[in-house]
């Protein structure tokens, strides 16, 4: 039952060329970095990812793209990695972009054993009609298109409405980042972290996840479980210094200036200004 290994490498080292890996995290925020870094170390290539996104151009999943590990990426957003919009616009990357909650849905039927379902989001678009772009060739004509999928119409309250199908998402691994962590494979995520992990523990046959705070079992509340541990395989304890190495996506800063206190009551201002160094 103790799933802990006693380094990430040792952790990811049957991840062999070619394999399916689903991801967690939203941007940066709750990306199991520490795994990604020995996924890259471990010399994998011809990956596959499923993940909202991808990192930024050198952190998370963008260091694999940066060494051109991937070849194919399931994602809902290209956001701020100018290599995976490169990749994918020259023809070195295929990319299935889904929209958000259906990628999201997608990876949770993975993880319950079914094989599709049916959505409204996308019905009367390229989304269900087929035509997506997946690849380009470096010229950029597009030399490999999404499919059409069925289409069905069913009774609702708002009266016949049409479906489309979209079919689960299964991985070879699992990569997650966890707030903390038994040694069962019991896993809680903090606030936003929580994102796409639970998913990504789901949907994969081997999940490993990386631990910021690694506990004994029985000290975690049942209640407070995101991941029960039937889903987890693997765990890696991090060091103060990993679990710490939080990046921001985009960091945005301004001076502060005193018209910013207009609005502030007459009496409170003063207060402030004596509290806070505000430039003249």
């Amino acid at each position: 039952m103790d799933k802990v290994m006693s380094t990430a490498a040792q952790a990811v080292a049957d991840i062999g060329n070619g394999s399916r890996l689903a991801v967690g995290g939203f941007g940066l925020c709750g990306i199991p970095s520490v795994l990604i870094e020995a996924v890259l170390a471990s010399g994998a290539s011809g990956l596959q990812a499923v993940s909202n996104n991808c990192g930024v151009d050198d952190w998370g999943l963008g260091m694999l793209l940066r060494e051109h590990r991937l070849s194919r990426v399931i994602a809902s957003y290209v956001g701020e990695n100018r290599e995976f919009a490169r990749q994918f616009l020259s023809g070195e990357l295929e990319v299935e972009l889904n929209p958000q909650g259906t990628l999201a849905e997608r990876m949770r039927a993975g993880g319950s054993g079914i094989a599709a379902f049916y959505t409204r989001t996308g019905v009367g678009t390229q989304v269900a009609d087929g035509g997506l772009p997946w690849r380009y060739d470096a010229s950029g004509n597009v030399i490999k298109a999404s499919p059409e999928k069925p289409v069905m119409v069913f009774e609702t309250d708002a009266g016949e409405l049409e479906f489309v199908l979209e079919e689960a998402i299964t991985a070879d691994f699992g990569l997650v980042r966890a707030w903390m962590g038994d040694r069962h494979g019991n896993l809680v995520y903090r606030d936003s972290a929580r994102n796409f992990n639970p998913l990504a523990a789901m949907c994969a046959r081997v999940t490993i996840a990386e631990v910021e705070h690694l506990v004994e079992p029985g000290e975690i509340d049942p209640a407070d479980v995101h991941s029960p541990g039937v889903f987890v395989q693997r765990v890696v304890a991090l060091t103060p210094e990993q679990a710490g190495d939080k990046r921001i996506e985009k960091r945005t800063v301004r001076t502060r200036e005193r018209d910013d206190l207009t609005m502030v009551p007459e009496d409170w201002r003063e207060a402030i200004l004596s509290a806070v160094e505000v430039p003249a």
